[in-house]
């Protein structure tokens, strides 16, 4: 089995695949000071819930954004015998990259490339909802352009609760108009529609640039909860990041 292991800096989603079956998936809070045994003792709970004996585990495959954890997770792989893989562009050599510097693409950011062309063909947009908003953008030869970062949703909500003073912090509900006739229904409207606005607008932007419009998928935790008000978002994978990993895995076993 290929334990598949998406570090980010708020949560770590765990995925267990048998051959090209996400058999099981754990999404956890990311933990940035935590070490290896403490991550073993995390890990081999939820195997245990599972029913899965940790010695199933033939391979890793990791992607972390968190570089004290990338290693916490090396280490709790050699201290069980689980040979690894650590993603970044030089094990992508067939996503042809067109950044800059490669080495500074997250590893996240690579593994949704790789799954969109795998699963949607190419071009097409990547939109990553988590702690930041990531836009992948892959043009018609499959090559990896480059893309767009800003703040995630929950990164603006947090900095609007705890900067502004007369609005408490609360749950945000989808909203069921744009003008809000309450405090509470005018974050929700904002929050939510206006990163709908956002993400919209960027796609559009990318799709000026390409020159033509490309299939939009979008993943993260918070991919359910935008996507049905998006008038550019096409699909809906959760597990985008986690197959990108095994096929980035798969092609460097092959070789």
């Amino acid at each position: 089995m290929l334990l598949a292991v998406d570090v980010g800096n708020t949560q770590t989603v765990i995925g267990l695949f048998e051959g090209d079956t996400l058999s099981c998936h754990w999404r956890i809070t990311t933990q940035k000071n935590c070490t290896s045994y403490e991550l073993l003792i995390t890990l081999s709970n939820l195997l245990a819930l599972e029913g899965i004996d940790r010695s199933a585990i033939e391979n890793m495959v990791l992607a972390s954004v968190v570089p004290a954890l990338k290693d916490a997770w090396c280490r709790l792989a050699a201290h069980s015998n689980i040979p690894t893989l650590v993603v970044n562009a030089k094990v992508c050599p067939f996503l042809p990259i067109r950044y800059s510097n490669p080495a500074e693409i997250g590893a996240d950011r690579l593994a949704d490339a790789v799954a969109a062309v795998e699963l949607y063909g190419a071009p097409v947009v990547v939109v990553d909802l988590g702690t930041a908003t990531n836009i992948e953008v892959v043009d018609k030869d499959g090559a990896f352009l480059g893309g767009i970062i800003c703040p995630g949703f929950n990164t603006s909500a947090d900095a609007l609760f705890s900067t502004a003073d007369r609005i408490p912090r609360f749950d945000v509900q989808p909203p069921e108009r744009a003008i809000g006739t309450s405090t509470r229904m005018a974050v929700n409207s904002g929050l939510i529609y206006g990163e709908v606005a956002r993400i919209d607008g960027l796609v559009q932007r990318v799709f000026d640039e390409l020159g033509d419009r490309a299939p939009v998928v979008a993943t993260g935790g918070l991919a359910g909860r935008i996507s049905g008000f998006s008038k550019t978002i096409d699909h809906v994978n959760k597990d985008l990041t986690l197959d990108g990993l095994r096929i980035i895995f798969e092609r460097n076993a092959n070789q």
